[in-house]
């Protein structure tokens, strides 16, 4: 499950210098204020994300590695537009099914090159795959559970032959898998421990220069769009917290960034109406994950009572500073995924309602105990830990919100900061009792409830898995999933997905609280052409790939 959010860590002395240089420009900024002139720079500068100093690496399939690489240094085949459902040729220029769905055909695109000068065709397309065959740790999306072979004909194209009809294979193997030169990486030994400190892709950027607190990159002239690349250079700064990227950015020295921001009106966007700007739009669903393979979260009632004592309203206006919506019971995200929303789920809502939580402890025979908790009939309390990371300050703010509801139930939960390896560690090993996490998400709801629901994506507590990390095991919800993946028809895919939804709001396997944004800040001084809420071509964050190289590529200087 790919991290979407920022960690905290203790500065080092590189990231303090780069702070000290941004308060300089802060007053700068300051002095020059009312002035709303245009910026004529060659550069931009991105907030992507904020964990500390940088380590050379961008091993693109490496996920401790630096993610700058991906969509613009390494390119994927085809574009998913997860705004409007579009797919866009990249790399290739189409692809075919065959009848019974057991087979893709790509045209590989010709006249590309590398960074390098060397020409890319089918050759690389088929080396990259098998490549992630060899080395499963690189096989971030499973494709090979899928795959059974990948040939190449000729130099424009690509066979992938697969096991079985499965759809959605075309979204990880089309949209999701960066291709690599198999002229540089057929040597490099052990590829899922390859640093790739000096990247050569077929994307619009080169790495022109490293240190750990800067990674520039530089237009790549053997780029086969370069007419399309109207940025010089793209910069990404390191940041030890949200708080310092947020300084830079209210600071005027950020184009783009990815942060929560509370009253992000009157904090940026007030300091230049006419260039500072924001849309958060809906990407996946925040979610109290229920470890379900442990007691009482086993326990229908007691997830019941979990969902009707919270106050999802609270947690969206005062944790989320009203950015976040309320969730659909459904699962599902919200206008995103219209199309899929079952009719007789179309109009529900949670409501907060603490004597239905309270019914629901009583039928399953727990009772309030002289200190306000409940208890089983053999005296075992409803006692939980609530596991969120540090550093995470909206999802602190909410995690308390629960804790409060809970205990106005009779519920004792202790919220536990703890660091994002450790949280994301909790989860995978499913050492923890409840958990706030989000979703991963793709252009259609199944991406998220497979990866969600699916058993195989499970496994037993002490060992590790992959995204189920509730252990939900439902052989019904699989069949269901399975219905979706081998099948293009539309009814039969939303007669699949209504199934689910049904799940979902009756058994409560994990429990949808808020929709998640992309979170993204944009500034118009320098360059135009960004996303909103009327020209959404790409998803906005810089932490959305390959979604990054398609908004660099529509940038044009300000006039």
């Amino acid at each position: 499950m790919t991290g979407r959010r920022f960690g905290q860590r203790r500065p080092g002395w590189g990231s303090l210098l780069l702070m000290s240089l941004m308060a300089v420009s802060m007053l700068l900024s300051a002095c020059n204020s009312s002035a709303k002139h245009v910026v004529h720079r060659n550069y931009i500068t991105v907030v992507a994300n904020a964990s500390g100093d940088y380590t050379q690496s961008f091993n693109p399939y490496n996920t401790s590695n630096l993610t700058t690489s991906q969509g613009v240094i390494y390119e994927t085949l085809l574009f998913f537009n997860r705004g409007d459902e579009s797919i866009t040729p990249w790399l290739a220029t189409g692809y075919q099914y065959s009848s019974d769905l057991t087979q893709v055909t790509f045209t590989i695109r010709s006249g590309v090159k590398w960074s390098d000068g060397q020409p890319f065709s089918s050759d690389d397309v088929v080396f990259t795959l098998n490549l992630l065959k060899k080395y499963p740790a690189m096989d971030l999306n499973g494709l090979w559970n899928q795959i059974t072979s990948v040939t190449a004909p000729d130099p424009s194209t690509v066979v992938v032959k697969l096991k079985a009809p499965f759809t959605p294979l075309l979204w990880s193997l089309g949209g999701q898998t960066y291709m690599l030169p198999k002229h540089i990486w057929s040597t490099v030994g052990d590829a899922s421990t390859y640093a790739d400190a000096n990247p050569v892709g077929t994307g619009p950027y080169k790495l022109k220069s490293f240190t750990p607190q800067l990674v520039v990159l530089t237009k790549n002239p053997n780029f086969w769009q370069a007419d399309k690349v109207k940025v010089q250079e793209v910069r990404y700064p390191a940041f030890d917290s949200n708080t310092s990227a947020e300084l830079a950015m209210n600071s005027g020295t950020v184009d783009w960034a990815a942060i929560y921001t509370p009253d992000i009106q009157k904090t940026y966007v007030n300091r230049d109406p006419a260039h500072n700007h924001y849309w958060f739009p809906p990407s996946d669903i925040l979610m109290l994950f229920v470890n379900t393979a442990k007691y009482p979260f086993n326990q229908l009632a007691v997830r019941k009572a979990l969902s009707l004592a919270i106050d999802r309203d609270k947690l969206s206006k005062v944790a989320e500073s009203g950015y976040e919506p309320l969730a659909s019971p459904a699962g599902i995200v919200l206008p995103n995924d219209q199309k899929f929303m079952a009719p007789q789920y179309a109009n529900l809502q949670f409501t907060m309602d603490t004597n239905a939580a309270q019914q629901q402890l009583a039928s399953a025979g727990f009772t309030k105990g002289s200190d306000g908790i409940y208890a089983d009939k053999n005296g075992k309390k409803l006692s939980m830990r609530l596991d969120v990371v540090t550093g995470f300050t909206d999802w602190i703010t909410g995690a308390q919100i629960i804790a409060s509801n809970l205990k106005a139930l009779g519920i004792d939960v202790n919220v536990n900061t703890i660091s994002q390896d450790a949280w994301q560690n909790n989860l995978s090993m499913g050492t923890f009792d409840i958990s706030l996490c989000w979703t991963n998400p793709g252009p259609s709801p199944y991406f998220i409830f497979d990866a969600l629901l699916r058993s195989t994506n499970s496994a037993p507590v002490g060992q590790a898995a992959n995204s189920n990390y509730e252990r939900w095991n439902d052989p019904a919800v699989d069949r269901l999933l399975d219905q979706f993946a081998q099948s293009n028809d539309l009814a039969t895919q939303q007669q699949a997905m209504a199934g689910i939804e049904q799940v979902m709001v009756d058994q409560l396997p994990s429990i949808p609280l808020l929709n998640e944004p992309y979170w993204y800040e944009y500034n118009t001084s320098s360059y135009v052409g960004w996303p909103d809420a009327g020209h959404l071509y790409a998803e906005p964050s810089p932490y959305a790939y390959p979604d990054d190289e398609i908004v660099l590529l529509h940038l044009q200087p300000a006039s």
